[in-house]
C-alpha cells in the first residue's frame, strides 16, 4: 500500500512517498519557490535524483507536476497506486486532539486556526486544497502538531492570565513539533525496552522545543500558544518579557504585526549574531572569533539546558534525554556545550561517540546518571502511519 506525506510551506512543498508493506521510502522530494520567481523541484527515487526549475504559480500547480513526474518516472503506473496522501498540520486548537480525515468542515477549521500559527495553517490548508483538486478521490488525513501535546493537564497549559481569556478565546500552550516528539518518544521506548521512561527531547532544528515525556505522554513542552515562546532558534525570540513589544513599537514606529513579525523572522540565531540563522554558519563564526556568534550560541545552549532542568524537575528525574532535528542530530558542539552545562545532574557524554555519532546512538558514558541519545526524528513516517490508519477504518 503506497501512502504519501506532505509538509507544504507558504512557498515550498516537502514529500515523502512510503510503501506501507514495509515502510520504505520509495520517493522523496522538495518543491520549492512557489509562486516565486525560479522555482524548482528535486525528486530523488532508488539511486536517481532528478533537479529541475519550472514555474509553479501556486501549490496546485506544484501537486500537478508532482503527480506528472511521479508517473512519467515509473514510480507509480497511475495516481489510483496513492491509497492515501497525510498531511503535516501545524494547529489543532482544542479542536483536534488527534489525526482526522479531511473534509470541507477540518479545511475550513483550518483557517479559523490560523491565530495559534499564522504562519503555517493557512498554505498548509491551501495545500490540501490542491491535493483535494488534483486527486478528489484519495482519502486524506490531517496529522496535528499539537496532537501529542493534548495530554498536558491544565496547570501546564494554562496561562497566569485573565481566566476568561481561555474560557473565551481559548489562550493556552498547544505546543508544536508533536509529530516528531511522539516518534522520538515512540522509538527511545522500543531502544531501552522500556514504557515507564521519564524522557526528555530536544527537537532542535531551525526551529525548536523541548518536551517532558513521562510513560509516552507529554507531560510539558516548550513552545506555547504559538511557536514563538519556548528556546531560542533560528529566527524566532523564544521567551521575552512581553512588555519589550510596546516599548520597541513607540521607539521604532511600528504596528503589533511588525513588531511579532520582527520576533518571528529577525531574532533568535540571526538576530543576535546579525550572521546567520543556521547554527553551522553561527559555528563557523564563533570560532573565528566572532563575539556576537559565540554569545549567540551559548544563549542558545543555555536556553535548552534550562527547559531540561526545568522538565528534570518536573518529572521528578530523567531517564533518558534525546536530540533530534536538523540541530539535535547534526550539532557536535551543541550536544557537548548542554551535555556539559548538565553536568551538575550527572550528565557525562563520550566525546568520541558524540563526534562520530551512528544513525542511532548512545552518546553517555556508562556512569552518566542520565542516558543521551541521538535520534534521527521522522515524522513523514509518523504521518504516514496515522493515514494508513484511518484509510482502513474510516
Amino acid at each position: 500500500m503506497k501512502i504519501m506525506s506532505i509538509n507544504a510551506g507558504s512557498s515550498s512543498l516537502k514529500f515523502s512517498l512510503f510503501n506501507m508493506d514495509t515502510e520504505a521510502v520509495i520517493a522523496s522530494g522538495l518543491f520549492e519557490r512557489i509562486g516565486i520567481e525560479n522555482s524548482n523541484y528535486i525528486i530523488k527515487y532508488g539511486n536517481e535524483k532528478i533537479e529541475q526549475q519550472v514555474e509553479m504559480p501556486d501549490h496546485e500547480a506544484a501537486v500537478k507536476i508532482l503527480m506528472e513526474k511521479l508517473i512519467d518516472l515509473n514510480i507509480i503506473n497511475s495516481l489510483d497506486e496513492i491509497e492515501g496522501i497525510g498531511h503535516r498540520v501545524t494547529a489543532g486548537g482544542e479542536k483536534y486532539h488527534e489525526s482526522v480525515v479531511i473534509d470541507d468542515k477540518v479545511i475550513d477549521d483550518l483557517y479559523e486556526l490560523r491565530d495559534f500559527a499564522p504562519l503555517h495553517n493557512p498554505p498548509q490548508a491551501t495545500a490540501i486544497k490542491a491535493f483535494r483538486d488534483v486527486l478528489p478521490n484519495t482519502i486524506m488525513v490531517a496529522v496535528f502538531d499539537t496532537t501529542f501535546h493534548s495530554t498536558m493537564d491544565k496547570e501546564q497549559y494554562l496561562y497566569a492570565t485573565p481566566y476568561r481569556w481561555y474560557k473565551e478565546y481559548k489562550v493556552r500552550k498547544y505546543g508544536a513539533h508533536g509529530t516528531s516528539h511522539r516518534y522520538i518518544s515512540e522509538e527511545i521506548s522500543k531502544i531501552m525496552g522500556r514504557n515507564d521512561l521519564r524522557a526528555i527531547i530536544c527537537h532542535i532544528g531551525n526551529g525548536g522545543s523541548i518536551t517532558a515525556v513521562k510513560d509516552g505522554k507529554c507531560i510539558d513542552t516548550s513552545m506555547g500558544f504559538t511557536p514563538l515562546s519556548g528556546i531560542i532558534m533560528g529566527t524566532r525570540s523564544g521567551d521575552i518579557d512581553p512588555s519589550i513589544l510596546p516599548y520597541i513599537m513607540e521607539k521604532e514606529g511600528l504596528n503589533i504585526g511588525e513588531a511579532i513579525e520582527n520576533l518571528n523572522k529577525q531574532s533568535g540565531l540571526i538576530g543576535m549574531s546579525e550572521k546567520s540563522s543556521d547554527m553551522r554558519d553561527v559555528i563557523d563564526g564563533m570560532n573565528n572569533g566572532d563575539e556576537k556568534c559565540l554569545l549567540a550560541f551559548n544563549k542558545y545552549c543555555r536556553a535548552i539546558t534550562n527547559y531540561i532542568a526545568q522538565y528534570y524537575v518536573l518529572l521528578g528525574g530523567a531517564d533518558v534525554i534525546c536530540f533530534t532535528a536538523g540541530v539535535g542530530e547534526n550539532s557536535i558542539p551543541t550536544r557537548q556545550k548542554v551535555c556539559e552545562n548538565l553536568a551538575c545532574l550527572g550528565v557525562k557524554i563520550d566525546l568520541e561517540k558524540n563526534n562520530h555519532p551512528e544513525q542511532i546512538q548512545k552518546i553517555s558514558t556508562d556512569d552518566s546518571k542520565i542516558a543521551i541519545y541521538i535520534i534521527p526524528t521522522n515524522e513523514e513516517l509518523m504521518i504516514a502511519r496515522d493515514t494508513l490508519f484511518l484509510s482502513k477504518n474510516s
